[in-house]
């Protein structure tokens, strides 16, 4: 059976629907970065998706071919995640989704060397016969964060963060979102398929001591 990320560590992709802490270890990355609004049709971001699911499942998909990934194993390609801040450094606006900046990602299994990502970015490219170059690996940290299954809608998330926020002040903390710690969307529903009432987003803040 493949392995599934998300059931393997539960911790970090199921979490309940009430915060709770986390320590978030470093994980590796395919990563995109753009900005402007995610819903907009033919927009950066769905342009972004594309080239993260190309190079995500060139490398799955090289167990078929002829390219042999040492330590490779069979495995779910994890779900999308989003790290989201606003131009200008301000407050998540959500009235204002033209402002967001943000880095897309899909977490890689650990066996996946550079030498393994920089040939999945060539092979994407020959195979789809795109531009692969914005495609990036990323090693993130997170470190302590406080962490809710948020259900519903994206734009009901700021009662989801309120809640967040209260939790972390009573458990002696304080948010810590900087230039190097983002606040961090993990989509377990395809917003394709799913009612919005029924979609399920792990939603991470990391904090500090207050």
């Amino acid at each position: 059976m493949a392995f599934d990320f998300k059931k393997e560590y539960k911790e970090f992709y199921l979490p309940p629907a009430k915060p709770g802490l986390v320590e978030v270890p470093a994980m590796n990355f395919i990563a995109v970065r753009g900005q402007g609004d995610p819903n907009e049709p033919d927009g950066e971001y769905q342009r972004a998706m594309g080239l993260l699911y190309g190079v995500a499942f060139t490398i799955k998909m090289s167990k078929l071919g002829d390219r042999r990934i040492e330590g490779y194993f069979d495995y779910v390609v994890p779900p999308l995640e989003g790290l989201w801040w606003m131009k200008g450094d301000r407050e998540m606006d959500y009235a204002h989704k033209e402002n967001f900046c943000w880095i897309s990602l899909i977490r890689l299994p650990d066996f996946v060397s550079r030498e393994d990502f920089e040939w999945a970015i060539l092979e994407a490219g020959r195979k789809k016969k795109q531009d692969f170059s914005t495609v990036k690996l990323l090693t993130y940290e997170e470190g302590l964060c406080v962490q809710c299954m948020h259900i519903g809608p994206y734009d009901d998330e700021p009662a989801t963060l309120a809640c967040m926020e209260e939790f972390a002040g009573r458990q002696g903390y304080a948010l810590d979102i900087t230039p190097e710690r983002y606040h961090h969307e993990i989509y377990l529903s395809d917003a394709r398929k799913v009612a919005p009432a029924k979609r399920r987003t792990v939603i991470r803040e990391p904090v500090r001591l207050r």
